[in-house]
């Protein structure tokens, strides 16, 4: 591991924005007003990388809680540590790997899940790794209110593809979709939040694929 990232892994374990591993645990079921100090709704994003979409919703929410999930704790520290320079109360990140989530999180206590661009896992033999195959969602389910609702922002139609199918198979409601979000009519000042791999997709003018739905 280079120095660069040896030393956001050490600077990381100070900021009072991350929870790492196990400790995560202690919240389970009161994050809102344990960690928040509040009893506001939360909504996570999972494989959160450097955090621009976590970070940027808390701005366009300050009266709901968001939490970025990742394992790489180097890329958490550019999110945590923009949240901390720019006083943006209402984020937090927490560094598990995203199959240990029911761990972490109870019963109903999420609003929203957002799924950006994550690793597609295309190879067969990875499918258990997909943010979106059925063990993963019914732990999302699980975690859920009632009505609450799922969104995936990806570059990959393959993954689009595997997601829409699995949410076919299962007869959950589609709230909104499309294959290429920069030329529907769906995109707002939320669906327009770009991450840094976004932007790079963008520049060669690939297609951004888009699809929210419920359980």
């Amino acid at each position: 591991m280079g120095k660069d990232k040896l030393r956001k892994f050490a600077e990381v374990a100070t900021f009072k924005n991350v929870v790492q591993l196990d400790a995560g645990k202690e919240y389970k079921g009161r994050w809102s007003s344990d960690f928040f100090g509040n009893s506001k709704p939360l909504i996570l994003e999972l494989a959160c990388g450097k955090g621009e979409y976590t970070v940027n919703l808390a701005k366009l929410f300050p009266d709901t809680n968001f939490i970025g999930i990742d394992y790489k704790g180097n890329r958490i520290w550019r999110g945590a540590k923009t949240a901390l320079e720019e006083g943006i109360e209402n984020v937090g990140f927490l560094r598990i790997q995203i199959e240990t989530i029911l761990e972490h999180f109870a019963e109903n206590e999420i609003s929203e899940i957002w799924i950006t661009f994550p690793d597609p896992q295309p190879q067969d033999s990875r499918e258990k790794k997909r943010l979106t195959n059925p063990v993963f969602l019914e732990r999302y389910k699980i975690i859920l209110k009632d009505g609450g609702l799922m969104h995936l922002k990806t570059d990959s139609d393959f993954f689009y593809g595997y997601t829409r199918e699995q949410i076919s198979l299962q007869n959950l409601p589609v709230l909104k979709e499309t294959t290429d979000l920069y030329k529907s009519d769906l995109v707002d000042e939320v669906l327009s939040i770009k991450t840094y791999y976004e932007k790079k997709y963008l520049a060669v003018d690939k297609n951004i694929n888009y699809v929210g739905w419920t359980f």
